[in-house]
């Protein structure tokens, strides 16, 4: 039996094949998206994995039912496998907001599911780092936001020549589009042209813009020009004020094609241009509003990271470490009479935070010693009995080949 197209299985490294994908190197990734999101005080929180299937429409249009693994269960109701995180973000705030001081900061490391065509970069399961602020007007909350996701590959060893933040502004296109047009009728087509001006043919976005009333050159001209509105300055003075400036830059062909952005949206993408953005984000003010039926009105921003553009990055930069069981100790049992106070040893060296294996049954000692070295052991511990009936742990470095005679309570301090 096969998996199903576009989800992966995760195996233990070493792999056996190509075709699947490596477990230590996912967690490696959240390790790194954990960890940098809790030293900016962050919170993680969690959801379920099925949502009523409203809860998708209401944010993104019915339009989106075809990208979706939606279904009606046995009680009659229309769900989903969330395809994102954020409508399940603001349902939960929505609800209890009230119990939390503002600006909430919280993360989340979902999985997600959408049925659409598989290609480079993406599947139909990830998972995505998920980090947002809620409760925060101020351009410093967007500086924080973007700080958080430069470091957050900072950690994984990319730096300022692997990818770059390109920063725009909704509101400053917004600015533009009602300076050249009066009809709120057209924004939604013009916003789709401009998302895909970098993907599309010159002259087909042109012919495109003139049918809206809009001048092809006029709109490169603004894009070209990159001229900071006073809220992405503020970003960029508080980035460049952290030593992060050279992440970042503006660039006015991000426009973010989901309908609910409100200010300042971003991705990050790396400088090769090899892959598809790395990550993605921006500030969503009407989103809790809109998930509350107008019940709760916060402001919000966030970013989502996906896992398969990035290890694909990781691995094209060879930025993945190598990755082994990690075993502290095996412990050698030559003397089966030993087994039970050897297993008392190896108890007390795993209560003591070390990795510990061994053979469960007997086998000679040139098959444990080799089995050791084919888990990369660091240290092979052999409990013996001295002639006086006390115990004694040789403990051998089996890189450095050192062999030290030690008492048992000795032993596992030492180890």
């Amino acid at each position: 039996m096969d998996r199903l197209p576009g989800f992966r299985d995760f195996y233990p490294e070493p792999l056996p094949n190509t075709d699947v994908w490596s477990a230590d190197a996912r967690n490696y990734i959240f390790n790194a998206w954990r960890s940098t999101a809790r030293r900016y005080g962050f919170r993680e929180y969690d959801g379920p994995p099925l949502e009523p299937l409203e809860l998708f429409t209401t944010k993104s249009g019915d339009e989106i039912v075809g990208q979706l693994y939606n279904f009606v269960d046995k009680g009659e109701r229309s769900i989903s496998l969330r395809p994102e995180m954020t409508p399940t973000l603001a349902r939960m705030v929505a609800a209890h907001e009230r119990a939390y001081k503002k600006p909430i900061k919280w993360f989340a490391i979902p999985q997600l599911f959408r049925y659409e065509r598989q290609q480079k970069g993406r599947l139909r399961e990830h998972f995505q780092f998920n980090a947002d602020i809620i409760g925060e007007n101020d351009p410093a909350a967007d500086a924080e936001i973007i700080a958080l996701l430069i470091d957050s590959l900072r950690a994984l060893k990319l730096t300022e020549d692997d990818f770059v933040i390109r920063l725009s502004s909704r509101q400053a296109w917004q600015q533009f589009f009602a300076q050249r047009c009066s009809d709120p009728a057209k924004s939604y087509d013009f916003y789709q042209i401009i998302d895909k001006l970098e993907r599309e043919d010159p002259t087909v976005s042109r012919t495109k813009l003139d049918k809206l009333g809009f001048n092809y050159d006029d709109v490169t001209g603004f894009i070209t020009a990159s001229q900071p509105t006073p809220e992405l300055q503020r970003v960029l003075d508080n980035l460049a004020a952290r030593g992060l400036g050279g992440f970042v830059k503006i660039d006015y062909n991000v426009i973010r094609g989901l309908a609910y952005y409100t200010g300042v949206v971003f991705e990050a993408f790396d400088k090769k241009g090899e892959f598809r953005a790395i990550a993605g984000g921006g500030r969503y003010d009407n989103l809790v509003k809109l998930m509350s039926g107008g019940k709760v009105d916060l402001p919000a921003l966030g970013f989502g990271m996906g896992d398969v553009v990035l290890l694909e990055l990781l691995k094209a930069r060879g930025l993945l470490p190598k990755f082994d069981a990690g075993v502290d100790v095996f412990c050698l049992i030559e003397d089966e009479a030993l087994r039970a106070d050897s297993l008392k040893l190896i108890t007390e060296l795993r209560s003591a935070g070390k990795v510990v294996e061994y053979s469960f049954t007997p086998l000679k000692p040139d098959k444990q010693f080799k089995r050791a070295m084919e888990l990369n052991a660091a240290n092979t511990a052999r409990l013996e009995r001295t002639a006086d009936g006390a115990f004694q742990v040789k403990v051998k470095n089996l890189k450095t080949r050192e062999e030290r005679v030690l008492g048992l309570a000795e032993a596992v301090g030492a180890i």
